[in-house]
């Protein structure tokens, strides 16, 4: 295990810059996630750790050692890491047992500390009695599972996973989630997890790193990402979060506001250090909201879609909410978060 360090890390490909000073602290044993859509260099900052790229500005640590600066880079082999694909990268040829002890062969290591390595890997993720088998008579999962085996037989201080659950199905990838937890709660292993499921992040990070356009815009807790978003990229992101115009009308020293939304006042929750009074932008999430007992009190809005989802029905309104007489529902607002950085509308 070793705890990871980024400083200040930037790296530009052309006049495109995929990493724009990062940083970020990854403690001994923690589960990170660093979570975003396509493009906003996640995958990038996962192959500066790895040592696949030289980075241009910055430094990496992992434990007291730097493995890349601009002086410094050191090759992916030394590093001490493991990394597990999406799409898994088993040799076809081989069978699992001689797939999970690939790495260890090209290190040198024979015989029989060698298939003992690869039986107490294998017994890790509970793949006991198929190492005899070929990828291709495995399902998805349990391939998944030969490729973090062979990730962890070389015994990494770190393990980066890239994005490893993206081409499995939604039954599949809600197992292999708890694999990955009960892996995490057995070995206390170090991980950064790379994914743009924010299910999976949430299910499964001790923390979680929003990244976009290059740069990490929070990290925090999964509840604490969910409730107190930084900026209005990080609220419309997690939970599909709902950004409307507010104004502050009041803040308390509990943590509360009041404020007005659209005319309706309500008490919501602000950082009282970063909270002023007057225009501001609010973050409402699904549970924040409440069908007002009367249609005229409350907010009104006009439902525009239903859509059954098992258990609830999905209310669409259009944005910006239609509060004119002609709304149909009233909705009371009973919590949601001022934006601690936000640009008022």
């Amino acid at each position: 295990m070793a705890r990871l360090s980024i400083d200040r890390v930037s790296k530009s490909f052309g006049d495109f810059r995929a990493l724009d000073d990062v940083s970020l602290e990854v403690r001994d044993g923690e589960f990170v996630a660093v979570l975003g859509a396509s493009g906003c260099g996640k995958t990038t900052l996962l192959r500066q750790i790895a040592g696949f790229d030289k980075l241009d500005a910055g430094r990496i640590f992992i434990g007291d050692s730097i493995v890349s600066s601009q002086t410094r880079h050191l090759p992916p082999e030394r590093r001490r890491i493991g990394i597990v694909f999406q799409s898994y990268a088993l040799w076809p040829h081989m069978t699992v047992a001689e797939n999970v002890a690939y790495g260890l062969t090209v290190a040198g290591i024979k015989d029989p500390a060698r298939s003992r390595r690869v039986d107490a890997a294998l017994n890790l993720v509970e793949l006991h009695g198929f190492g005899e088998r070929r990828p291709a008579m495995l399902s998805g999962g349990q391939r998944q599972r030969v490729a973090l085996a062979r990730c962890l037989v070389t015994e990494p201080s770190l393990v980066l996973l890239d994005e490893p659950l993206a081409n499995l199905d939604v039954h599949l990838r809600a197992s292999m989630e708890q694999e990955f937890a009960d892996f995490h709660a057995r070995t206390g292993t170090t991980m950064v997890y790379v994914t743009h499921d924010q299910a999976e992040a949430m299910a499964l990070a001790d923390r979680i790193a929003v990244m976009s356009k290059g740069r990490i815009l929070q990290v925090a807790t999964p509840s604490q990402l969910y409730r107190e978003p930084a900026d209005a990229v990080v609220a419309a992101f997690i939970g599909e979060g709902m950004i409307v115009p507010a104004e502050v009308r009041a803040v308390k020293g509990d943590g509360t506001c009041w404020a007005s939304l659209y005319g309706y006042n309500t008490r919501m929750r602000c950082d009282v250090s970063q909270t002023l009074i007057g225009k501001a932008q609010a973050c409402l999430h699904a549970g924040d909201l409440k069908i007002a007992e009367r249609p005229d009190s409350g907010l009104r809005v006009r439902v525009d879609r239903t859509v059954y989802q098992g258990g609830y029905f999905r209310l669409s309104v259009p944005e910006p909410f239609d509060t004119a007489p002609g709304g149909v529902i009233g909705i009371d607002v009973r919590g949601g978060w001022i934006i601690p950085s936000s640009t008022p509308p």
